[in-house]
């Protein structure tokens, strides 16, 4: 199997894994409190990759020292503050409006590698960008133009706007990676940062907000952000961008609400519509067309 097949097989499956997070949190919502979710999310991948990451890290910790100012802004960016800004988001606006908004990460990482490594958009790029961008659009608005004239915009708005702004730093990061790092010393130097970083405002949240229940449902839920939607895909992420480059791996993210749709389909009784099919055939026509040589 070559680098570009294996890479694009892990996006794939790391955008899948976050489609299946997204049907999650659409039954969660206001169940746990946004940090604390983050908190956990992030405290049970450090646990689960710990038998696998720590000899490794300690082995490395030179190393790891040397390039700490790397690692904490790759963990606060992509931790820290990613996951915990979508939760803030959900609590102040719409589906539709994250939906919306989430199509800015990969134009966020076309443009940063345009700017930091001189990446070239071809016009076939180009044209692949806006054939997904336009089959984004028809999945959200039901294909009714109406529906996105009236679309409101709320403080949750700015806040997934930013949440993607930091998400596709991360990405641009990601590529830059020093090759002393292995994956998994890397992986887990940003996750335990990120967790430590976030500890004091998961305190000041459980004293004066809302503390986490640990119920049934909550500790299935943390269990599966925490190893499927956090460690897993973060991982198949981090690999995809090494083997076929930051922009390439962004165009496959525009597939969420494609397995999002499909997802809530099978397991939420949520009816595929017309619209909707033709949407996901636009948006994998654009990926094709984008990817084309």
């Amino acid at each position: 199997m070559s680098n570009t097949t294996k890479g694009v097989l892990f996006a794939l499956f790391a955008t899948l894994l976050w489609s299946v997070n997204m049907v999650i949190a659409s039954g969660i919502k206001g169940h746990i409190p946004p940090i604390g979710l983050a908190f956990w999310r992030w405290t049970v991948a450090c646990i689960v990759l710990a038998p696998f990451a720590i000899k490794s890290t300690i082995e490395n910790l030179k190393i790891v020292k040397k390039h700490i100012r790397y690692l904490t802004l790759t963990a606060v960016l992509g931790i820290t503050i990613f996951n915990t800004l979508i939760y803030f988001a959900g609590k102040t606006t719409s589906a539709v409006n994250l939906s919306l908004i989430a199509i800015s990460i990969p134009l966020f990482i076309v443009v940063l590698s345009r700017i930091i490594f001189k990446e070239k958009v071809s016009n076939i790029k180009i044209v692949g960008i806006i054939t997904i961008i336009t089959g984004v659009l028809v999945l959200i608005s039901k294909g009714s133009l109406e529906v996105l004239l009236h679309i409101n915009f709320t403080i949750g708005d700015l806040l997934m706007l930013v949440a993607c702004f930091f998400f596709a730093y991360y990405t641009i990061l990601v590529r830059k990676k020093p090759d002393e790092l292995s994956p998994k010393v890397f992986l887990f130097s940003v996750f335990v940062i990120g967790t430590i970083l976030l500890f004091p405002f998961y305190i000041y949240e459980d004293i004066y907000y809302k503390k986490v229940i640990f119920d049934t449902k909550t500790v299935l839920v943390i269990t599966y952000v925490g190893i499927c939607a956090s460690l897993i895909s973060f991982y198949l992420w981090n690999e995809a961008i090494r083997l076929i480059g930051t922009s390439k791996t962004a165009l496959i993210y525009y597939l969420i609400p494609v397995f999002s749709g499909i997802l809530a389909y099978f397991f939420l009784n949520q009816a595929i519509l017309l619209t909707q099919i033709i949407s996901m055939g636009i948006i994998i026509s654009g990926l094709l067309i984008t990817n084309k040589k």
